[in-house]
């Protein structure tokens, strides 16, 4: 399988459109965007983005689901130059503020349905004060048509590898998130790196269901598959009807997705309608599989599923299973090739085979630091090694198994929340004396958000009045699903 070297993400693109232009890129809502066309779309919404003023080094936001715009946004910014900040659709108002703030984005590009929380936030902000909504780019196909803004109008934004190409939030051990910059060489090492073991070619259709602002679902359902030239499958919404319906109409080869997806797929009752002979592999993580449900699922559906582990930090991915080798049951396989990955102690010394410790990881791949966050940079990369604040153990075969946390973490179908963000919330309620948040396990997702709160003398809140108060100020997968009003908080 060939390795495509690149050196930055619009080298890439360009390569993929030379070489593929008549196939099909990207399969929404029945329409069929050849590379061509993609290419053609990318460059109006780069001629777009120029004329709102922006060039080399600035932040363009978007706030966009799994649609062929967030596509066209994503590389219309690269095209001049800017990195580009993917935020949470679900994000409120209140984390939209910090976020635009945070990451002196100068544009936000969205949906016309999202725009009132851009309003909402419109006071507070301090750089970014132009909003586009993408529902109005593409009338009657305007993006296709043979455009004056081709290939040679960005060819003066030189691109050079060390350049940001996306800032992508991740939640903070001090309960404000912090922005992974990620530069095109981050990116496209870990493209060089994932393609070998993942073996996409230009025949695969993918299915692009994980969110494209996680880092997970823009690596392997967006560049992995541009840097191929296969098609992908964009989902905006999951109904297990339209998922099994989906593979069968599109012959669907390849599904990478969170352990959420699969156990759905295990417990569809309808699941042998369909037919899904066209699936050749799926690949899980964001979050860990619970073991005993892998062998399920390959033999209800006869197609091998590889688990791996990776974090924002790292483009995402550090170690995968491979094809060709028998998975040991709990493992996130072994390192990918370029990625150094041991076990240390609490002074950095590694640890001998099978013992516990901190997961730290080298490569290409690893973020060149939280932006504008010099401090929480150093906490973790020491040495040019990440600490990742995952722990595990290491067999004789080089194969990780995951044991635990060493941080305070909350995993939500491949979202990390960390408990003190949703207590700051809980804490600025008027009732509230104090509050501690935990996960509690939850099979489909993982885990769960639970709070223990102490109330103030005098007031007397319900439970469904302090999750009304969270989804106000959180995206909706970290407030809050049960509430315990107690005494005292555990420790």
């Amino acid at each position: 399988m060939e390795v495509i070297k690149t050196i930055n993400l619009i080298q890439l693109l360009r390569d993929s459109v030379q070489k593929y232009g008549d196939r099909t890129a990207l399969i929404s809502d029945k329409q069929y965007i050849t590379y061509s066309q993609l290419n053609r779309a990318i460059n109006n919404v780069a001629g777009i983005i120029k004329q709102a003023g922006i060039g080399k080094g600035d932040k363009v936001a978007l706030m966009l689901p799994n649609i062929p715009e967030f596509v066209y946004s994503y590389f219309g910014a690269l095209k001049n130059g800017a990195a580009v900040i993917p935020l949470s659709t679900s994000s409120t108002s209140f984390e939209l503020t910090y976020l635009l703030n945070n990451s002196d984005s100068k544009i936000l590009i969205t949906q016309a349905s999202l725009i009132k929380k851009y309003q909402d936030a419109k006071d507070k902000l301090l750089s970014c004060h132009k909003v586009i909504a993408v529902d109005s780019l593409n009338q009657n196909g305007e993006l296709f048509a043979d455009a004056d803004n081709d290939d040679s109008s960005f060819c003066s934004v030189k691109i050079n590898p060390e350049d940001p190409a996306v800032i992508i939030y991740t939640a903070g051990l001090t309960g404000k998130p912090l922005g992974a910059l990620l530069t095109h060489r981050n990116l496209c090492e870990e493209l060089s790196m994932i393609q070998p073991i993942f073996r996409r070619g230009k025949e695969d259709v993918g299915l692009c269901l994980i969110p494209l602002f996680h880092s997970f679902g823009a690596t392997v359902n967006m560049l992995n598959v541009i840097q191929v030239g296969c098609s992908t499958v964009m989902m905006d919404r999951l109904t297990m009807d339209g998922l099994f319906g989906a593979i069968e109409r599109e012959k669907i080869t390849y599904i990478a997705a969170v352990p959420r997806l699969y156990l759905g797929m295990i417990l569809y009752e309808k699941a042998s309608k369909y037919d899904l002979s066209s699936l050749k592999i799926c690949v899980t993580g964001g979050s860990a599989m619970p073991p005993d449900f892998i062998p399920v699922f390959e033999q209800k559906f006869n197609v091998r599923i590889l688990e791996g582990y990776g974090l924002t930090e790292a483009s995402p991915a550090c170690s995968f299973n491979r094809i060709e080798s028998v998975a040991k049951p709990g493992s996130i396989g072994t390192p990918l090739p370029g990625i150094d990955i041991k076990i240390v102690d609490e002074s950095g010394r590694e640890l001998p085979r099978n013992e516990i410790g901190e997961i730290v990881v080298r490569g290409g791949n690893i973020m060149k630091g939280y932006y504008k966050d010099d401090a929480a940079t150093a906490s973790v990369i020491k040495d040019g090694w990440l600490y990742t604040g995952d722990l595990g153990r290491m067999d004789e075969e080089n194969y990780i198994f995951l044991t635990g946390l060493k941080k305070r973490m909350i995993i939500i179908s491949g979202f990390n929340v960390y408990p003190r963000e949703v207590e700051a919330v809980l804490n600025m309620h008027p009732a509230v004396q104090g509050s501690r948040v935990l996960g509690k396990p939850d099979l489909m997702r993982g885990e769960l958000v639970k709070a223990e709160i102490v109330l103030k003398e005098g007031y007397s809140p319900d439970d469904k009045e302090i999750i009304r108060y969270c989804k106000v100020y959180l995206s909706n997968y970290k407030v809050p699903r049960e509430v315990e009003f107690v005494q005292a908080l555990s420790n």
